[in-house]
């Protein structure tokens, strides 16, 4: 720690003591105060500037303005600017007029669903509500549909457990934040991405590889912060019905209220389950019955922006159960039982947060983020009986100072506390499994970190340096150190450059959450020891207006090198999952491609290419691992006519070969062919507006692929080559909905 603590006091001590920066703040809105998130706000002939927050709104310190312009522009709207005098400080509200050559009437303009920032150091790509509904987005892990950068992927097909993939790894390689906070974690990584509901998502800011240690030290892939709605930039009132083909209904409230300082906004959210449908006719059903109880409250006092306090609190209560397998299956009657296969899921969360913060000028704050949250579950899976329980603490003190051109350093001190118990029994053992018994994990993990971002040559080349130092009550001390460069090319083209650290504890269960629904014995043949990776990147990113046209082109390579990785190793024998320290090599490389190209505030189409090669090094050989396809492909098309009333948006994926893990030991009857085969499936939504309601009806795998008979096995799900991990593909086939929403305010 004395050796962290130096290197922050070093770091900090490289800002410059006094600077005649000007201080650029303000906000963007169109003519009906609806703000206009990553909007471009800059000064004209320099490279300081950045994007609007999603509320609209904009701060950053300029040096050498030169008495020149502060300009706004968004498309689909008319710029904007304002002359600056030098060495004063500006405060602007923009309110950009609707350009009516590109079609755009009522005096509204269409907000881009995805922005890019080319002044941010991070590459972060910005999904805001726009592109949320362009899809039935019933939770988070459906708000990524649309989008080239994150795969939802299925962890265990009969309970529907999904993890984000970001560069194609596993979702445990990336960090998950709810406004800014590590609420996902331990328990909650298997369902509490699903426990997010859509309509309480304001945007999602996505970033790949290394980026900023003040949030933590797990980041090795990207980092997924979701922000919820605000109560001072959400409806008094929106209310959303959805219903689908297999009959599974939502029903979402946000209420909003309270007075210019104290704001509040109520949400709920229940989910009712699916009919038992089986069309592979196994026996089992195709989707969970899935029942949900939610109920969260949001309080918003002052503003961060202001001098003196602001603060944003909550609280949350979720429970929910999950019941899935063979089709006669009741859990009061069957649970744990060898009659009749089933798996059923029940969990109970409270949450509490607090974002608490003081402003003493424009140029500095403090602020505390704090929060904790419990888990009781309790779960089936044939025969094996889990319960488990964990309470989890976060606190995080961080102080900022804006220092001028040479940009922010940002310091502060942090603690995690992580208390996890799990109780795992089998009913009936006839298979000799082994790994029952009671798992322990008691985690205390101080830490201190510090972040500086430099800027040279007149702001066009930035560097940001960070780098933390947490002490793991097990296993010791570790520094986390990232680096990341950007170089503007020119206003509207950056070149970026990232590298770094990251780290993470396991908890095997609940990552692995389908070993415990299959046959096969978990043999852990050591401790585990954290895993570690190193994360180098390079991005390009232009953004382009060109008459009527407008978009951005981006292109990303990332590598990424472990040092310990630990995955079940499914080959050695077809009916064990054998755990182990990985020390030898185990890397992937990652690439991707995508283009925007809005032909006007109407019409828009993207494509995006993902590859993937992820590996280990094994007597000499590259072993692909099982479960990554190597090729992916998407393309989205929107539509929407000139009277915003109708909205038209389609979307194609295409999913290469994946390697499965081996069963060449098994009776043939029992084998499944080394790798899966390519599919693709499209999706469609039609949104129409009337009024204060917004009318939508969709379809998801249009064509109706389905994989036949994912799960190996299927005929005696309670003998030894039972084993749901062959899903590669769709399970349920092709799904129709419909909804509706309300907002109260809509003119």
């Amino acid at each position: 720690m004395r050796l962290l603590i130096c290197f922050a006091v070093a770091l900090a001590s490289a800002a410059p003591l006094c600077t005649s920066a000007q201080r650029l703040s303000g906000k963007v809105t169109d003519a009906s105060g609806n703000p206009l998130p990553g909007a471009s706000v800059f000064v004209s002939g320099t490279r300081s500037g950045m994007n609007a927050e999603a509320d609209g709104s904009f701060e950053f310190f300029a040096s050498s303005t030169g008495n020149g312009y502060l300009v706004a522009r968004y498309v689909g709207y008319v710029s904007d600017s304002v002359r600056i005098d030098s060495g004063t400080d500006v405060h602007r509200l923009f309110v950009l007029e609707s350009d009516d050559r590109l079609g755009v009437v009522e005096g509204r303009g269409v907000r881009e669903g995805v922005s890019v920032s080319t002044y941010a150091p991070i590459k972060a790509e910005v999904i805001n509500e726009t592109e949320l509904r362009k899809a039935a987005c019933c939770d988070l892990a459906g708000c990524f549909e649309t989008q080239t950068t994150v795969q939802p992927q299925v962890s265990n097909v009969l309970t529907n457990a999904v993890e984000l993939r970001i560069l194609g790894l596993s979702g445990v390689y990336n960090q998950i934040l709810l406004d800014g906070l590590p609420m996902i974690m331990g328990l909650t990584y298997t369902y509490g991405i699903s426990t997010v509901p859509g309509t309480s998502v304001r945007n999602i800011s996505v970033a790949k590889g290394a980026n900023s240690v003040l949030q933590g030290f797990e980041s090795i892939s990207g980092q997924i912060n979701v922000e919820t709605r605000e109560a001072d930039l959400s409806e008094p009132l929106y209310l959303n019905a959805y219903a689908n083909n297999f009959g599974e209904r939502h029903f979402n409230a946000n209420v909003g209220y309270g007075s210019a300082k104290n704001r509040h906004l109520t949400t709920f959210q229940i989910v009712r389950p699916a009919e038992r449908i089986d069309r592979h006719g196994d026996g089992f059903t195709d989707l969970p019955l899935l029942s949900r109880y939610l109920a969260a409250h949001k309080w918003n006092y002052g503003n961060s922006a202001e001098w003196g306090w602001s603060s944003t609190s909550g609280v949350r209560f979720l429970h929910e159960e999950r019941t899935a397998g063979q089709t006669a299956f009741d859990p009061d009657l069957h649970a744990g039982g060898t009659e009749v296969y089933g798996q059923h899921v029940s969990l109970m969360q409270p949450e509490v947060y607090t974002k608490t913060a003081y402003r003493f000028n424009d140029r500095t704050r403090i602020s505390l983020s704090a929060s904790s949250f419990a888990q009781e579950q309790h779960s089936t899976f044939g025969t094996v009986d889990y319960r488990a329980r964990q309470v989890n603490i976060y606190a995080n003190l961080q102080a900022e100072h804006n220092y001028g051109k040479s940009g922010t350093i940002t310091s502060g001190i942090s603690f995690r506390s992580l208390d996890l118990r799990e109780d795992i029994s089998f009913t009936e053992n006839s298979l000799n499994r082994t790994f029952d018994g009671t798992y322990r994990r008691r985690e205390t993990i101080p830490g201190a970190f510090a972040e500086n971002t430099l800027r040279f040559f007149d702001g066009k080349l930035t560097w940001l340096l960070g780098i933390r130092g947490d002490v793991h009550n097990t296993f010791g001390s570790t520094l986390t150190p990232r680096t990341l460069l950007k170089y503007d090319l020119s206003e509207d083209a950056a070149l970026r450059a990232s590298a770094g650290t990251g780290w993470r504890t396991v908890n095997f269960f609940s990552e692995n959450i389908g070993l415990l629904a299959g046959s096969r014995n978990v043999i852990f043949e050591e401790a585990l020891r954290p895993e570690r990776a190193a994360n180098y990147g390079l991005n390009f990113t232009r953004n382009y207006t060109a008459g009527n046209l407008s978009g951005f082109i981006s292109a990303d390579y990332y590598h990424t090198e472990f040092s310990n990785q630990i995955f079940p190793d499914f080959d050695a024998n077809p009916t064990e999952a054998r755990v182990s320290n990985f020390g030898g090599r185990a890397a992937s490389d990652a690439a991707q491609a995508e283009v925007l190209v809005r032909f006007s505030p109407r019409f828009e189409v993207k494509a995006g290419y993902n590859f993937l090669f992820a590996y280990r090094l094994t007597d000499g050989e590259r072993r692909e691992m099982p479960f990554n396809p190597r090729h992916k492909w998407i393309a989205t098309v929107s539509y929407r006519s000139k009277s915003e009333r109708l909205r038209i948006d389609a979307n194609y994926h295409l999913f290469g070969k994946q390697r499965l893990p081996k069963t060449a030991a098994n009776p043939p009857e029992f084998r499944r062919p080394e790798f899966s085969d390519p599919f693709f499936t499209v999706n469609a939504q039609v949104t129409y507006v009337i009024g204060a309601f917004e009318i939508y009806a969709g379809c998801e795998n249009i064509f109706d692929f389905v994989q036949n008979r994912p799960l190996l096995g299927w005929e005696d799900p309670f003998g030894p080559y039972f084993d749901t991990a062959f899903v590669w593909g769709p399970v349920r086939g092709r799904e129709i909905y419909g909804g509706v929403r309300f907002f109260l305010n809509r003119e």
